[in-house]
């Protein structure tokens, strides 16, 4: 088929099909065609909060009349750095930029600063680099997945989140999930008069009676009976609806390395998908202690924003899912990328997705899921009815999965004029309020 007929085929946006083919096949097109690169004419940032999280979206628009991309540079914690990163500084780096130059403009961005993978610049370069993913599917007529390399699945598959303060509530919501279809379910319990992650718990007047004098008020985390209580967890769970399902653990990171490694140790004969960060990230070098004594799966990266904290994890096989938030580690361009690595050592993906990443980048995390074959599971937010207002177009959910909706690019627009009737509630969230009994601070 001519050039010509293909473009026509294809539906003649932008550049069609060979928006998909690279810069230089678009670059020539439009030199032929007498027309215009396509180029960046504007910047926006969005501050919304339809829910619990404060969300950060970016809309680069062009010069192309209607035609424009959106992206997640979410970052909960700490929006307004976010926000103001690209204000000040990406947006006026990339006005005028061919919007096909994805991969020089990533680059560029990247070392814009000299100083380099901080979570701040990550996610504002997120934003950018997703909405310009999403014009090019626009431009192509495809979805992004297609630009990926196509499906190597149908769906995604999701893990559910069962949190209880008791055994018979947590058994009835794994029980819950299972009836709706899903086959994975992550599982936290909370441990008696203490605090913990994932669950609503109350520290108990006595156990407050436990502490020194002077200590700053504060919920109280103990790894003993916290540990103590997680393998009688997944002792009554598998004894109660067996091991076709499979349950999921966050540790997050709250004890310290060594009886994190004897905890994975005592899970390991009830067989969980996996424990997730058993280690901080500035304890990664425990995974070589941690392989050779046990073979329960390991999920690990939430808190991941440089290669240099997962590469040797991955080319030594020391763990089993690579679990990146992809905003907070520069966007899909380099996510991408840190997926075509893990396939390499069967490290499987199973990207950060609760509710502080927004529905844009959960479609960035479901079209890369599509078209990963190292995909090992997605985790899953339901999407309130005002988050769907605002954002037109987010992911489906049915029956344990999640749907592309087959729409060019992400698929997933915002809606500016609902947005705007959902300000900020404040100036972000924050973690680490939880202390050991002897006052001492409790990492996230």
């Amino acid at each position: 088929m001519h050039r010509r007929n293909l473009l026509k085929t294809f539906g003649g946006a932008g550049a069609g099909l060979l928006a998909a083919a690279g810069p230089l096949a678009q670059a020539q097109e439009t030199a032929r065609r007498g027309m215009p690169p396509l180029k960046i004419t504007d910047v926006k940032v969005i501050l919304t909060q339809p829910g619990a999280d404060h969300l950060v979206i970016v809309k680069v628009l062009t010069n192309e009349p209607g035609l424009y991309g959106v992206g997640c540079a979410t970052h909960r914690e700490r929006p307004l750095p976010v926000a103001s990163y690209i204000e000040n500084y990406l947006k006026p780096f990339v006005m005028g930029r061919n919007c096909d130059e994805i991969e020089d403009i990533w680059q560029s961005a990247y070392v814009q600063s000299y100083f380099r993978s901080g979570v701040t610049g990550n996610n504002a370069l997120s934003g950018i680099d997703g909405a310009l993913w999403d014009i090019l599917g626009k431009r192509s007529g495809m979805p992004l997945y297609k630009l990926l390399g196509g499906k190597v699945r149908t769906a995604v598959p999701l893990y559910g989140h069962a949190s209880a303060s008791d055994f018979p509530d947590l058994e009835d919501q794994v029980r819950k999930w299972m009836s709706q279809g899903y086959r994975h379910v992550r599982v936290q319990l909370a441990v008696p008069g203490y605090s913990g992650y994932g669950v609503r718990a109350e520290t108990a007047p006595e156990v407050l009676k436990m502490r020194p004098e002077g200590v700053p008020p504060s919920p109280v985390f103990e790894p003993t009976p916290y540990i103590n209580n997680t393998i009688k967890m997944f002792d009554q769970l598998r004894a109660k609806v067996g091991f076709d399902v499979e349950l999921l653990h966050d540790i997050h990171e709250r004890v310290p390395p060594n009886q994190a490694i004897q905890l994975c140790k005592a899970v390991e004969p009830y067989r969980p998908f996996f424990m997730e960060d058993p280690f901080a990230p500035e304890d990664v070098a425990w995974f070589r202690t941690l392989r050779p004594q046990t073979s329960c799966s390991i999920a690990m990266g939430e808190l991941f924003v440089n290669r240099n904290e997962w590469v040797f994890l991955v080319a030594e096989r020391l763990i089993d899912f690579i679990r990146i938030h992809i905003s907070a580690a520069g966007g899909l361009n380099m996510a991408r990328k840190v997926a075509a690595c893990c396939e390499f050592f069967n490290v499987r993906t199973a990207w950060h997705g609760p509710g502080n990443v927004s529905p844009v980048g959960h479609a960035v995390n479901m079209h890369l899921d599509l078209a990963s074959y190292n995909f090992g599971i997605q985790e899953q937010n339901v999407f309130s009815d005002a988050t769907r207002e605002v954002f037109p177009g987010a992911p489906e959910i049915r029956g344990g999965y999640m749907y592309a909706n087959d729409q060019p690019g992400l698929g997933i627009d915002i809606n500016e004029r609902v947005a705007v009737k959902f300000p900020y509630k404040g100036v972000g969230g924050s973690r680490g309020n939880d202390r050991r009994l002897d006052g001492s601070i409790v990492r996230p």
